[in-house]
């Protein structure tokens, strides 16, 4: 007798995100893309941020309960709308399939429209950032797959419309790889960024001062390219498309010449 598929448990889901960022452990988005994070939120975006691991054990943290107080404050800095924490391990973080489907259940959970992950390796830095960016791949592959409610707590299939990467290789003289570049404009939210990465205390002591440099520097040099104050890059595993050659070129505005006399809203 054939066997009858798993009935999907009727569950009321939470709200859902627009945009989900995932990192390997806290910190990494607010360093990547927190600026970009935090202007989606003041434009009225729902944001969430999930992280693969607690970031646990660091030499300067006295354990888990302090790098989580540290997330929650830094999301707070940003207006973020939830953030997820998985319990997968710091440090022996690898692409597994367990590590996909724990993070593709969020995806199905939260259902955003756009995921935000790490794109490269981050030589000399931890191996945990490569193995994040290929889980995140595979999750949002596995977000979208029918016939297989059984590996997913019989949460339904989503489908992701959009994938971006961002960096944290801030050393390098070129910029990363992808088949379409961003810039996003965060010259109103640098401070926001800067501010939530001093959430991490325990990451960057007065030692480590020079990070906020690097950021500042590279969010000016990036943003002045695109004529913006300052800017964060994002990149996309595929060419970028418009409908709208004048609204993607000038903005929000749609490229509309506003006339003499005329208030632009």
């Amino acid at each position: 007798m054939e066997k009858m598929p798993m009935e999907r448990v009727s569950q009321q889901l939470p709200e859902p995100w627009d945009v989900a960022a995932v990192g390997a452990h806290p910190d990494d988005v607010e360093i990547g893309c927190g600026g970009t994070l935090a202007r989606l939120a003041e434009q009225g975006y729902r944001v969430g941020i999930i992280d693969l691991t607690d970031g646990e054990p660091t030499p300067g943290s006295s354990g888990p309960a302090q790098r989580l107080a540290e997330a929650r404050a830094a999301a707070d800095k940003l207006g973020v709308c939830q953030r997820v924490t998985l319990e997968l391990p710091n440090r022996r973080l690898f692409d597994s399939f367990e590590a996909r489907v724990q993070l593709a259940i969020e995806f199905r959970r939260w259902r955003p429209r756009l995921v935000l992950g790490l794109g490269e390796k981050t030589v000399m830095a931890s191996p945990d950032h490569w193995q994040a960016m290929q889980i995140t791949d595979a999750a949002v592959f596995y977000s979208r797959l029918c016939k297989w409610d059984d590996q997913f707590e019989s949460l339904a299939p989503h489908a992701i419309e959009a994938q971006l990467c961002y960096s944290l290789a801030f050393h390098r003289m070129e910029l990363p790889a992808g088949s379409g570049q961003i810039v996003v404009d965060i010259s109103r939210t640098l401070k926001k960024k800067l501010t939530s990465v001093r959430c991490y205390e325990t990451q960057f002591p007065p030692a480590k001062e020079y990070l906020f440099a690097r950021l500042e520097t590279s969010a000016n040099f990036l943003g002045q390219a695109a004529g913006f104050q300052a800017g964060e890059l994002l990149t996309s595993p595929r060419p970028i498309g418009t409908g709208d050659l004048m609204a993607t070129v000038f903005g929000g505005s749609g490229g509309r010449r506003v006339e003499s006399g005329e208030q632009e809203t």
